[in-house]
């Protein structure tokens, strides 16, 4: 069967729950410490010499955030490895060179998997960093506002605190920017990070598996709703090992005519590039739709086009621009300090439900996905 992001995808989502949990976790322990004491005159002393207690508090959910992941991306870079060279198996099965493959009792390749961890820790070595500064900014700030908006009278500490607390929650934990320059929050740029490694994994360990009996070619499937990055490689063969660029390469026919003296069947096959080139370049990125497989020469054919009528690319990412604008008020409902914030938050809530609902009516090929609409352990 064919290789595809998707299929480590429940892995990465097992990954990026721990992000979400400690988010929540943090929001809950800033809007404590921002009640406690509410209505004490002294309210603005005793929290910033409380900052000490908070930040103990922080460092500890960073802390086991770390080690729980270290172990969990561990563990889902090896299923996601062998769920690759699985799908080669399955793919290659009822050919000679499938029964090679699955008659090869082989580990999960130990330095890929390295790599791979490695990857990503430094993809996510921003966040940690950032979690306990952008907590305590976050902290001093609320102090410092509700503490101006009581002496001017322009409304409760109460008010101010939450209005502070809601635009740090609508934010994210961290705010984190990356090198192309689009904002994160925690549990979203961590999940992107996750789901980007384990598919790697997957893909990794399908075409070593490839490479191991002596396929070099595969190809990339047609995936509707493409994007521009994947768009020019949709249906190309591409080479595992190879030049970059297009260009033509005589091998040998999958199927080869029997008999002592019968001539070698070579097929020309044109390749768009190698698979490095193509990665490069954009294809599998975070959420890509597209599947690899294996090219047999004079056998596979080129697939289909999958059209959609009435449904473009721009629908799917206003799709997950609606989830993440259920998520932020999600979050805001969470830490919300009276009953006021909690029945604003709520109705934002309702508000992008219903837009979801009207948006997915228009475009009948999209689905609702309702876990990308969960902050907590539902996600």
């Amino acid at each position: 069967m064919p290789v595809s992001p998707a299929m480590a995808e429940d892995l990465a989502t097992e990954v990026a729950r721990l992000y979400e949990d400690a988010e929540g976790a943090l929001l809950e322990r800033l809007a404590k410490a921002l009640e406690a004491d509410l209505e004490s005159p002294r309210w603005a002393e005793l929290k910033l010499a409380a900052i000490g207690n908070l930040r103990e508090a922080v460092e500890a959910v960073a802390e086991a955030l770390q080690a729980d992941t270290d172990g969990k991306v561990r563990e889902a870079l090896i299923a996601a490895y062998n769920r690759g060279r699985q799908a080669a198996v399955a793919e290659l099965g009822a050919l000679d060179i499938g029964r090679e493959l699955v008659a090869r009792r082989t580990l999960p390749n130990a330095p890929a998997v390295d790599r791979l961890a490695a990857s990503l820790a430094q993809d996510t070595r921003p966040l940690y960093v950032r979690i306990t500064r952008a907590v305590l900014d976050a902290f001093r700030s609320i102090v410092g506002r509700a503490s101006g908006g009581l002496l001017l009278g322009t409304m409760t500490r109460r008010q101010a605190s939450q209005r502070a607390l809601d635009q740090f929650a609508a934010r994210g934990i961290t705010g984190f920017v990356d090198r192309a320059g689009r904002s994160w929050d925690m549990a979203s740029y961590a999940e992107m990070a996750v789901r980007s490694v384990t598919a790697r994994a997957a893909i990794e360990g399908h075409t070593d598996a490839l490479a191991e009996i002596g396929v070099g070619l595969v190809i990339v499937s047609d995936a509707p709703l493409e994007c521009p990055l994947c768009r020019a490689w949709e249906g190309e063969v591409l080479e595992l090992s190879g030049e970059a660029g297009p260009h033509t390469v005589t091998v040998e026919h999958t199927v080869q005519p029997r008999g002592l003296f019968a001539p070698t069947r070579t097929v020309a096959v044109h390749v768009a590039g190698s698979l490095v080139e193509a990665r490069a370049k954009g294809l599998f990125h975070p959420n890509c739709r597209h599947s690899l497989a294996a090219y047999l020469p004079g056998v596979t054919t080129r697939p289909p086009h999958h059209a959609t009528p009435g449904t473009t690319y721009e629908d799917t990412q206003r799709q997950r621009q609606i989830e993440r604008h259920i998520r932020r008020w999600k979050r805001a409902q969470a830490v919300t300090m009276d009953d006021a914030a909690r029945r604003r938050a709520g109705a934002f809530v309702r508000k992008w439900q219903a837009a979801q609902r009207e948006h997915l009516s228009a475009h009948g090929h999209l689905r609702r996905q309702p876990t990308r609409e969960q902050i907590t352990s539902a996600r």
